[in-house]
């Protein structure tokens, strides 16, 4: 089968690489779509440099399949049956993967692959959600609006915050931020942090937001979200961090007296339970999930699709990969 792997720093390439075999307790799914996000930026450019040559398959984890066998032991499932693959190794981007079976959600077959397939980054911005403090009332600034910053729009809606301003260095993606539940937004990009508090305190009444969430992952969002947080805020850490260690403002959190929380590893949540909420939320229609899929590339063209992911061009948002095509 083909498969990608990521030969030496910043360089994916095509592989050969014989098909997996069925094993105890797993099934082998035929990969139908993926999309892309912060995880994969950092998995192809930002990992140590003893972790390349990757292994292969890496890097891809938003995955929806089809059942071509599994373990006979479990007859919760059939073959033919699509399902979201959850893969926290990153190795899905191939053919064909091997999957635990407990890893395994079905999916309604009346949603398109392509929007059942943003249940995975959707369901990880629920589970972190759930680490906030009570929203009601509050006002919350989410630095960053790419698909994990318009998810946590929504996610912060639902949980009732009053008021939820979006930041972002680019207009377009500034342009989804209010689809998806933010209430104000800012185009932050040459503002200095003073001004950038001024402009949260216009917004709301003069007060700072109390609450911030970083979905970025760079560490000018990780550090401007720490300046502009007032005293006694919360800050939850989100965006898939470049790089293993940073400048931290730690005298200024201390000194605010902040609340700073991370939240990954969904795969870790009691029965896929945040996930499997994003795919009512995506089935219903409660949420439009098309309108932030921007971009679709076949599978042999995923090297292109990785680089517009990376260089964050011409509009792009959320990026699928056809793998049928």
């Amino acid at each position: 089968m083909k498969a990608v792997q990521i030969i030496e720093r910043g360089k994916p390439a095509f592989v050969d690489t014989p098909k997996p075999q069925l094993i105890a307790d797993h099934a082998i799914i035929k990969t139908l779509r993926l999309s892309l996000c912060g995880s994969d930026v950092r998995h192809i450019h930002y990992l140590p440099d003893d972790r390349y040559p990757s292994p292969i398959g890496e890097t891809g984890h938003e995955m929806v399949g089809r059942i071509e066998a599994i373990d006979p032991a479990h007859n919760g499932f059939q073959v033919g049956q699509r399902v979201l693959c959850l893969a926290p190794d990153h190795r899905a981007m191939c053919e064909y993967y091997l999957a635990p079976v407990n890893h395994l959600l079905p999916l309604d077959p009346a949603t398109p692959l392509e929007h059942s397939v943003q249940a995975q980054q959707f369901g990880t911005v629920l589970y972190a959600s759930q680490v906030l403090p009570d929203l009601h009332g509050k006002t919350v600034a989410v630095i960053g609006q790419g698909s994990a910053g318009l998810w946590f729009n929504f996610a912060l809606q639902q949980r009732g915050a009053a008021k939820i301003i979006a930041l972002d260095l680019k207009d377009y993606r500034l342009n989804y931020s209010r689809r998806y539940g933010a209430t104000h937004t800012i185009h932050n990009a040459g503002l200095s942090p003073a001004s950038l508090r001024d402009a949260l305190r216009d917004l709301n009444d003069g007060h700072p937001p109390d609450v911030l969430v970083e979905a970025a992952g760079e560490e000018e969002a990780i550090r401007l979200a720490v300046a502009i947080a007032p005293h006694d805020g919360f800050l939850l850490i989100f965006g898939v961090p470049r790089f293993d260690t940073m400048d931290f403002p730690i005298f200024e959190c201390f000194w605010k007296s902040l609340t700073v929380k991370s939240r990954v590893g969904a795969i870790k949540d009691p029965g896929h339970a945040c996930t499997r909420q994003a795919l009512d939320y995506i089935n219903s229609g409660a949420v439009d999930t098309a309108r932030m899929i921007t971009h679709t590339f076949k599978f042999q063209d995923v090297l292109e699709a990785y680089e517009l992911h990376h260089l964050q061009d011409e509009g792009a948002v959320k990026i699928v990969i056809d793998m049928e095509g």
